[in-house]
């Protein structure tokens, strides 16, 4: 079986066009088989656009694990100063991103490999539903590695479904000094935003 975080997908890709209609913009994206989610919005992804705080108005902004681009292109349209890297170890989800954000007009998204992403690119924002079925031990490089490149004021939001392990995920983040604040809880899902450093106490 091809998974969707494989790095070339064989099976057939099966396009699929989708409305997105969110409150305050909308677009519309080709889905693929091969790739995270085709044919539709799942849940998860629904629930952070909907529900995440605003992503930074500037600075560079990171869709880890973009699939066919939902996240990267929204991030884009809210923020279009900034510039967003939709990232993906999938060719094909690569692919799809670029090709999405140019039949919207988007041209403030820049789609790469994990490994072409300058080492000393920094993010004011990140939005992730993360592959949690590459394992545990993977997902955590892969999240150690990411959020070590958050700006010091930065922030991330991360959905993850509960019953694959949301609550252990936000105990191991906070194990490893980064607070997990739960933003949301619905349809079987965490909305899970982690900053950078501690926030400040209050009055303090």
């Amino acid at each position: 079986m091809s998974h969707y975080f494989a790095e070339r997908p064989e099976v057939d890709p099966d396009e699929v066009v989708v409305d997105v209609a969110l409150a305050d913009v909308s677009f519309t994206m080709v889905t693929a088989r091969g790739v995270f989610s085709h044919g539709h919005v799942d849940t998860g992804t629904s629930l952070l656009l909907r529900a995440a705080p605003p992503p930074s108005a500037t600075g560079d902004l990171l869709d880890l694990g973009c699939g066919s681009g939902a996240i990267a292109l929204t991030m884009a349209l809210r923020s279009p100063a900034a510039t967003v890297w939709a990232v993906d170890v999938n060719d094909r989800a690569r692919s799809l991103t670029e090709a999405n954000a140019e039949r919207n007009g988007i041209d403030n998204v820049r789609v790469a490999a994990p490994a072409d992403v300058p080492t000393a690119t920094r993010f004011a924002t990140i939005w992730s539903n993360p592959p949690i079925r590459i394992g545990k031990p993977a997902l955590q490089q892969l999240l150690t590695d990411w959020l070590g490149r958050l700006e010091s004021d930065g922030e991330a939001v991360l959905v993850v479904q509960k019953h694959l392990g949301a609550d252990s995920l936000q105990r191991w983040l906070e194990a490893g000094g980064r607070p997990a604040e739960r933003l949301a809880s619905r349809a079987g899902f965490r909305l899970l935003r982690i900053h950078a450093e501690p926030p400040p106490r209050a009055g303090g």
